[in-house]
């Protein structure tokens, strides 16, 4: 049985005369932490979007654990397993920590109710929402937020809000979780921190993890594998450490 639990077959996307990705073949196996990285521009949200259907490819395929997925609804591809964060975080700010994981749980069959259970609030409902509960609670000591949960999520420090916002991701169950960007906007010892949660997520949760990044020492230090975009189009993919010394992509990022 294969291993492989994201791969895309020459994929990509024209916006009118634009390629803004073409040819993106990635390969991604079970419980790698894969990086996707380039300069800005470069396509690799482009990318993020269409994995998680945002965007309809132009052309190509996406497979998930062997399943083409291309072109079904980002609530599907949800439902299949696939859950992301994004570059600029998107909490839902009003709402209490414990409740942002708890809205991550509430499309899982475990906790699901009929309209009827819902409306007249019957026990099954206050048993639901109280499984719910104590899961959102699981997660939340995991990330080491229990202590904040009844707070408002926005009146977490922003690091704090980054491992919200994967809490709430893991909270979908997804085989393979979509990391835009995490360490934007971290000082140094957030970064720190946040390299630790990632490696810790995939070892705990026994996630795959394909990761968007521009700071170079965390890629470096988390990701198995690497693959290049550099307008629109792969450059190099391979081992971390030989790909972030390919000339190609040191141009790229450096200029001649």
């Amino acid at each position: 049985m294969s291993n492989t639990v994201l791969e895309t077959k020459d994929l990509g996307i024209s916006f009118g005369g634009l390629k803004a990705a073409q040819e993106v073949n990635l390969k991604i196996e079970k419980n790698q932490l894969y990086g996707l990285i380039g300069p800005n521009g470069a396509g690799k949200t482009t990318v993020f979007n269409m994995i998680t259907g945002v965007y309809k490819p132009t052309y190509g395929e996406i497979f998930l654990s062997g399943e083409n997925i291309t072109g079904l609804s980002q609530v599907e591809i949800n439902k299949k397993g696939i859950a992301r964060t994004f570059q600029n975080i998107r909490l839902f700010n009003n709402l209490s920590v414990i409740k942002n994981v708890m809205v991550g749980l509430a499309n899982r069959k475990e906790y699901k109710c009929n309209l009827a259970q819902s409306i007249f609030r019957t026990p099954a409902y206050y048993k639901a929402e109280s499984a719910m509960r104590e899961k959102a609670k699981e997660l939340l000591d995991v990330f080491g937020l229990l202590d904040d949960r009844n707070q408002s999520a926005s009146n977490l420090p922003y690091g704090k809000q980054r491992k919200l916002e994967i809490a709430r991701a893991l909270a979908t169950d997804p085989r393979l979780l979509l990391l835009d960007e995490p360490a934007a906007g971290m000082n140094p010892q957030e970064t720190e921190e946040l390299m630790e949660t990632i490696k810790f997520v995939r070892d705990r949760f026994d996630m795959t993890i394909l990761l968007i990044e521009h700071d170079m020492k965390l890629v470096g230090g988390i990701c198995d594998e690497l693959t290049v975009l550099n307008f629109g189009k792969e450059i190099c993919k391979g081992n971390t450490k030989e790909v972030l010394n390919h000339p190609e992509v040191v141009k790229a990022y450096l200029g001649e």
